[in-house]
């Protein structure tokens, strides 16, 4: 069963564009979901050209684009709706983040590709949903984890909020959106019919504000920015600054607290485990600046100890953890050399993500996927010379 993946035989069509959706489904193409990227003519995606580059196309495109197949199509064409719903009467899932209701306009609703195909699935994926008073506005990461009060609570006590590496809001949406999916395919092996999934990227984050919520809910006063248990109030839970760089200290248990303070030669300060102020701080950022954050992970090494480096990308992708555990891969691309990309994170067993389609060149699919339609050669030429559909064309590039 080595070759198996768990979700092969799963045909999926991906309206999407930029991260959270093209995050999502490479998680499903990488289990075996044949991905169909659905592309508009012209520039397609545009996320191909962000840069960095590579040669020519976007190294953030690459990213989040690996096992999906490119099939460009004008869905303002009549023609090009017409062969979208033949599709349509094939596939497991529509997957798409338009704005609400843009795709009731062209003509592409849940209820109108549910009436070809009972058993689809239809996922939406928008900032605030498809319904509420928020459902229209136009919003990216940054505000969606501004209303969710994440950034409220990100940062220094004395300083601004600062806004996270990760799209928080983005990634828990298309985590989200798979988790979703998932579940709908799984309730369709019981009820034989698909259903609609609204996902909205808020929505995502709200739900996991588990802890950071818990005193707002116990009707007690929420910690400041830069002052709660997992926000840096507590000494035991913090970044330290080193010799050459920073360490993370993440020694909430009494054991881990006990075994660093022995560790770093500071018995003292056992019993200052919680304590709040300037005072223990200074303290320790003192004790941490005298060596490397090397030197410090080889003294705090051999005794379980919850303490970390503060990697950059370089450190991270040539860490011998990283690349035993298989988080770095990379392909040989036609047109852009050896591209690199994090690797799958999901480790299964008996159905192991593959690495099967490199991320597509835009259009290249579009010949092979109407051919399987049982379109004729000449009327591919026709639907190309309309404008409907676009085919690659290697001179172009």
């Amino acid at each position: 069963m080595s070759n198996a993946q768990a979700l092969q035989g799963i045909t999926i069509l991906d309206l999407t564009r930029l991260l959270p959706g093209g995050f999502a489904s490479m998680m499903l193409g990488d289990y075996g979901a044949d991905v169909i990227k659905v592309e508009s003519p012209g520039e397609g995606d545009y996320a191909r050209k962000i840069a960095p580059l590579y040669r020519h196309e976007s190294a953030y495109f690459m990213n989040v684009n690996r096992n999906k197949r490119s099939l460009v199509l004008n869905l303002k064409d009549p023609r090009g709706k017409a062969l979208f719903k033949k599709l349509v009467s094939r596939v497991d899932v529509v997957f798409e983040g338009n704005r609400p209701g843009k795709m009731a306009e062209l003509g592409l609703s849940y209820e109108t590709l549910a009436g070809l195909n009972p058993r689809l699935i239809y996922c939406s994926l928008t900032g605030y949903g498809q319904t509420g008073p928020y459902r229209d506005k136009a919003g990216h990461d940054l505000n969606y984890i501004g209303y969710a009060g994440v950034l409220d609570g990100t940062g220094e006590s004395d300083g601004p909020p600062v806004m996270p590496l990760v799209q928080v809001a983005d990634l828990v949406g298309a985590t989200n959106a798979v988790v979703a999916i998932l579940i709908a395919l799984q309730a369709r092996q019981h009820t034989g019919c698909g259903q609609y999934l609204d996902i909205a990227m808020s929505d995502g984050v709200i739900a996991w504000l588990g802890f950071a919520s818990s005193f707002y809910m116990a009707g007690q006063p929420t910690p400041a920015r830069g002052q709660g248990r997992l926000t840096g109030g507590y000494p035991c839970y913090a970044i330290y600054p080193t010799k050459d760089s920073y360490i993370t200290v993440g020694a909430l248990e009494k054991k881990f607290w006990v075994g660093l303070c022995r560790k770093i030669e500071r018995e003292d300060l056992i019993d200052r485990q919680y304590e709040t102020g300037p005072a223990i701080r200074e303290t320790l950022n003192e004790i941490f600046r005298r060596r490397t954050t090397a030197d410090w992970l080889e003294i705090l090494s051999g005794e379980d100890q919850c303490v970390g480096p503060v990697n950059d990308m370089a450190a991270l992708f040539n860490d011998p953890h990283t690349l035993a555990r298989n988080m770095m891969v990379s392909f040989d691309h036609p047109r852009d050399g050896n591209i690199r990309m994090p690797g799958p994170a999901l480790k299964l067993s008996a159905t192991p993500a593959q690495l099967r389609v490199r991320p597509p060149l835009m259009g290249e699919h579009t010949a092979e996927i109407l051919a399987a339609l049982n379109y004729s050669p000449e009327e591919i030429t026709g639907l190309e010379a309309a404008g409907v559909v676009a085919l690659y064309k290697e001179s172009e590039q």
